[in-house]
């Protein structure tokens, strides 16, 4: 994708996504109701800074806007970010809570950002009220369990740590994290914490 896409997609989603700027999170009702209110055939919705990224002033532009649109067999999910680090690389996961300890994730994608800091991805799947993960047997036993939460993480846990995103005095080491295909991944950038943890954006799509 080049540059000039970014910016139309950015812009075009952002501008479809002003009202899910103020989503009310008090209550998955009136949360509901917002967004059902935007468009009955696709539902979009921000991405935030991180809780973590806020404390330390790390990259205050950092942004996003999520468009998912159901289909009869799967959805497409389309993620438009910006502000970010350029030429840099990010994890997109699903998860089941938006902020630490996370729950169960799932690794949906990478995504690149371009000269400016942007960076656009599409995914094809499960992305709305029915979206979950179970484990019946195995090493690992849980029930279903849904996951309606997304965050993007840095794929290189030198890149925040060089940015000043993380304490790095002396002795300091970078920050290192499970979420990439490596399980050596860094922190969290965004995520969808403007949404209650038991009613993430994803829930609130249906096809």
């Amino acid at each position: 994708m080049n540059r000039s896409f970014h910016r139309v997609a950015l812009a075009s989603l952002a501008a479809a996504a002003v009202a899910a700027v103020s989503l009310p999170t008090s209550g998955a009702v009136g949360t509901r109701a917002a967004l059902a209110s935007i468009n009955h055939a696709a539902v979009r919705f921000p991405l935030v800074r991180s809780a973590g990224a806020v404390k330390v002033s790390c990259l205050p532009n950092a942004r996003g806007v999520v468009r998912v649109i159901p289909g009869s067999l799967n959805d497409l999910m389309e993620v438009v970010v910006a502000g970010l680090p350029p030429q840099t690389d990010f994890d997109l996961f699903v998860t089941q809570l938006p902020s630490a300890p996370f729950g169960v994730a799932w690794y949906q994608s990478d995504l690149h950002t371009d000269d400016e800091g942007h960076g656009y991805v599409q995914v094809r799947g499960i992305f709305d009220v029915e979206t979950f993960s179970v484990s019946p047997g195995g090493s690992t036993t849980f029930g279903a369990t849904h996951q309606y939460h997304l965050g993007l993480w840095f794929n290189d846990p030198r890149v925040p740590f060089n940015l000043g995103c993380e304490p790095n005095g002396p002795g300091a080491k970078p920050v290192v994290t499970p979420f990439n295909g490596e399980q050596h991944a860094g922190i969290q950038v965004v995520n969808t914490s403007n949404f209650p943890d038991a009613a993430g954006p994803l829930s609130h799509v249906t096809r």
